[in-house]
């Protein structure tokens, strides 16, 4: 009663218009109604070029970019719908799953027909290869599932042609996978195994009567597992399988095989199950493969690795077990770089909409019967949004960076390229998954609505966590790999030359017990904490394995009881590795006020990542002081971020109809009048 008491009061001065916060000459009045204002209206003008900007950020093909966006725009195919006098392509995910895969096939059909996949298998060449990757960038911006189905037939059955086939493959299979004869898909994961590929129970033999080899599921964990385009749409498959010659197994080897005939009947012998409904990207087909002893013929081993003659002799000029098999991992880099490349035009769809959004949308007052605040104008906001934006920024440049190495690459660098791809493709991912959710929640409830996309989005793209190689793992062989490279550097006292790690050549840097804000905006300070870090705990970590080898634990258990300092070395090697793409593409651009916003988002870039990590404080490279100067810094660089928000997200060049309302008018987009 009390309270009933207490409320009846207080409603009562209201009523009567008594508020002693206030003078008593001030009365209560209502709001004026909300009005949308355009941020190009209430923004200040981009300080810098932001074409010449979206040029940098995409890299290459700018004009094969635009002309595919047109082509999606005019086709009624990529569902067009009107919200506040705005059109917009997205795909409709009310669909069924069954639906889902129609479209997605009839989205293949029409890119077909308008020429998009020409020369994706047939031609070659660095200019190739990135006018490839640059359509299928533009395709991600649209829809997950179609940018899955396209790279499960191109990059990988038609990248294990290219990779592991010879002449006959090439000749046979690759235009007529190019103009979708074929559909093929990549049968690798099993049920049992994901990213243990060396460990699958699949096993062909070789019958030599009859020159041809029988593959075989023997057990249910053998059963292929989550392969795209299994389900319902595909008609061959590479086949990853354990090759038995003579009772030895030779380990894994590809063979092609058809699961599908013409008219989309299962081959005799194969059995195909649905995996069934997933949380998102269900517009691509995944399926469960077994093969009952199936048939194939000599010719369809992928032999560029290893070949078997028709008497059945085991041939091969890579004699190792260990390089035979990494090998034939070479179709898992592509598709490291594609997911790389596929995050970050993800984490840049949702940066567009959230921050556009923020600077239009009003919430509270910071003065009495003072007017609501921009979001973008509250710098808790502005930490939630900008420092992402940065990363993406950086982030963008790493992914073009490894698309670069990847369409030069040359047997001497392929390892370097299974490194960094690993340690991209991990920390972009992680990196996406980040951003689309404070995205989301920095929209309330309008980015709970499947229509202005982020929401939607976190579940398509939850997958490139774990497939191509789980995050997790993905790091600790890039740990690996630098770990191997201390070792031999160590014994055969060599200076480093790979893995980016010639840093460790040079003296230590040392870091200024105080630092001043120029400091810390040097490229300098940023590499040296940066090296630092990386050096010191792969020293850490090399001692901690060593030590653990000398008390004759094996070198599998060492490495795994060290995991905590395995992780933190994969994080340096990568922030250090994208902070040196991000100072190569600053140094490429002779504009001064490009240079200028660059500064800006560079500092942020590596400031924050010191700032989230707390191997800085727990090693000792930061003193308490310098990482709370750092922390300062940050919000420093947010507001000085803050008027450069609209140009930068711009910069993406990402059309207004691959966003969502909530960028734009997004009243009018809710009005009456638009339901």
């Amino acid at each position: 009663m009390e309270k009933a008491n207490f409320r009846t009061h207080v409603l009562t001065r209201h009523l009567n218009q008594e508020n002693p916060c206030f003078d008593d000459d001030i009365l209560l009045q209502s709001s004026p109604c909300i009005g949308y204002t355009p941020p190009e209206l209430s923004e200040p003008a981009a300080s810098f070029d932001v074409a010449e900007m979206r040029k940098l950020m995409d890299g290459h093909n700018l004009q094969e970019r635009d002309w595919l966006y047109g082509l999606m725009i005019q086709s009624r195919l990529f569902n067009p719908r009107s919200r506040g006098g705005k059109v917009f392509v997205w795909p409709d995910f009310n669909q069924s799953m069954e639906q889902q895969r129609e479209i997605t096939m009839r989205r293949v059909a029409y890119l077909l027909d308008c020429g998009v996949f020409r020369g994706w298998l047939t031609e070659k060449g660095p200019e190739a290869e990135l006018r490839k990757l640059a359509l299928l960038d533009i395709v991600t911006v649209f829809d997950h599932s179609l940018s899955i189905k396209l790279g499960v037939h191109f990059f990988l059955w038609g990248g294990a042609i290219q990779f592991f086939g010879t002449k006959r493959h090439h000749d046979k299979w690759l235009r007529d996978s190019e103009n979708y004869l074929v559909k093929g898909c990549f049968a690798m994961t099993e049920l049992g195994h994901g990213s243990n590929v060396r460990g699958i129970e699949t096993v062909t033999t070789y019958d030599s009567s009859t020159q041809e080899f029988v593959i075989n599921t023997p057990c249910e964990s053998a059963q292929k597992y989550w392969i795209g385009g299994a389900a319902n749409h595909a008609t061959h498959t590479v086949v990853f399988s354990q090759l038995n010659i003579d009772g030895k197994n030779q380990g894994v080897h590809a063979f092609i095989a058809q699961i599908r005939d013409g008219d989309g009947n299962i081959c005799p012998n194969v059995r195909i199950a649905d995996c069934g409904h997933k949380i998102g990207l269900n517009g691509v087909d995944n399926g469960r493969i077994w093969f009952d002893n199936v048939r194939v013929p000599r010719e369809n081993l992928l032999n560029s690795v290893a070949d078997v003659s028709p008497d059945g002799k085991y041939l091969t000029a890579i004699k190792d077990p260990d390089q035979r098999f990494g090998a034939f991992m070479a179709p898992l880099t592509s598709g490291r770089v594609t997911i790389s490349s596929a995050a970050i035009y993800s984490a840049k769809v949702a940066l567009a909409i959230a921050i556009r959004y923020s600077l239009t949308r009003r919430a509270f007052s910071i003065t009495p019967n003072g007017p609501e605040v921009l979001l973008l104008d509250y710098p808790s906001h502005q930490k939630r949004l900008l420092p992402l934006l940065a990363k993406t920024y950086a982030m963008s440049f790493a992914a073009n960076s490894l698309k670069m190495m990847y369409v030069k690459r040359t047997p001497e660098a392929n390892k370097t390229l299974h490194v960094v791809s690993s340690a991209f493709k991990a920390t972009l991912t992680w990196h996406n998954m980040r951003t689309l959710q404070e995205c989301r929640e920095a929209c309330g409830g309008q980015g709970l609505k499947t229509e202005n996309r982020i929401g939607q989005l976190k579940g398509e793209y939850d997958v490139q966590g774990t497939f191509e190689g789980d995050n997790n793992v993905l790091m600790q062989q890039a740990s690996k790999a630098l770990l191997a490279e201390y070792m031999a550097v160590k014994r055969t006292k060599k200076p480093f030359k790979s893995l980016g790690l010639e840093h460790m050549n040079e003296p230590s840097p040392v870091i200024p017990s105080q630092l001043s804000s120029d400091a810390l905006r040097s490229i300098r300070f940023q590499n040296d904490i940066l090296c630092l870090r990386e050096r010191d705990l792969l020293n850490r970590f090399a001692a901690e394995v060593s030590v653990r080898l000398s008390q004759g634990e094996s070198k599998e258990y060492a490495f795994a009881m060290s995991y905590q300092l395995a992780e933190d070395l994969g994080r340096a090697f990568a922030d250090r590795a994208i902070f040196r793409t991000f100072v190569e593409a600053e140094a490429s651009v002779n504009s001064i006020p490009i240079k200028n916003a660059l500064g800006l988002v560079r500092s942020m870039y590596a400031l924050f990542t010191v700032d989230e990590d707390a191997a800085f404080l727990r090693y000792g490279y930061l003193s308490t002081d310098n990482a709370a100067t750092i922390r300062k810094e940050v919000a420093k660089l947010c507001s000085e971020l803050r008027p450069h928000a609209l140009a930068l997200v711009n910069s993406f060049g990402i059309p207004d109809a691959f966003l969502s309302p909530i960028a734009f008018n997004w009243i009018d987009a809710n009005a009456w009048s638009s339901i």
